[in-house]
């Protein structure tokens, strides 16, 4: 049995980063699970659940990807993960919705909180300037999971409250993943 561990790395962002970083992983004989990669300003994270076979220590592993070029100067934390690794329904994307407009305070909280009153929950979120001319627009990328009774008020809601912090608001609904059935 292997260990569950949640792999975290900080480090410049680069060109490769991704391929150099799993490739390693691959030749250590680990595997990932839930991963998520994202471009920070000029840095890059890296947060990866990851099965670690009980051979290898958690310092060779964070020694071996401190040995890439790209990681020398990276914060690395390799940590347990106590965590069911399954996943609920509400962890399930029903819908993304993007969100944009000019900078200002509060826009996360306010247009976030919309989804804890609807019994919703944000599965991913990514939010980032993107300069402009005179002004800074921030992008607001959202992945949830609305229940179906509460749909149309969630929706209702989050576009009128972006109105209202005048921010322009587009969602689509997607389409569930087919469960496999066994006969393929």
């Amino acid at each position: 049995m292997n260990n569950l561990s949640l792999l975290s790395i900080l480090c410049p962002d680069k060109p490769g980063l991704i391929s150099a970083i799993t490739g390693l992983l691959f030749d250590a004989q680990i595997n990932l699970a839930d991963a998520s990669f994202t471009v920070l300003g000029e840095s890059a994270e890296l947060s990866a659940i990851c099965e670690i076979p009980k051979t290898v220590s958690t310092d060779e592993l964070s020694q071996q990807l401190r040995s890439l070029d790209a990681l020398q100067d990276a914060e690395i934390k390799i940590t347990p993960f106590r965590y069911d690794v399954r996943r609920k329904k509400t962890d399930t994307i029903t819908h993304q919705i993007t969100l944009q407009g000019q900078d200002q305070p509060g826009l996360v909280a306010r247009l976030t909180e919309v989804f804890g009153d609807h019994d919703a929950n944000i599965v991913r979120m990514d939010a980032k300037t993107l300069p402009g001319n005179d002004s800074t627009e921030y992008l607001i990328q959202l992945w949830v999971w609305i229940p179906e009774s509460r749909l149309e008020a969630c929706l209702a809601t989050i576009s009128n409250t972006a109105s209202w912090l005048n921010m322009r608001c587009h969602y689509n609904a997607i389409p569930p993943i087919a469960e496999k059935t066994g006969a393929d």
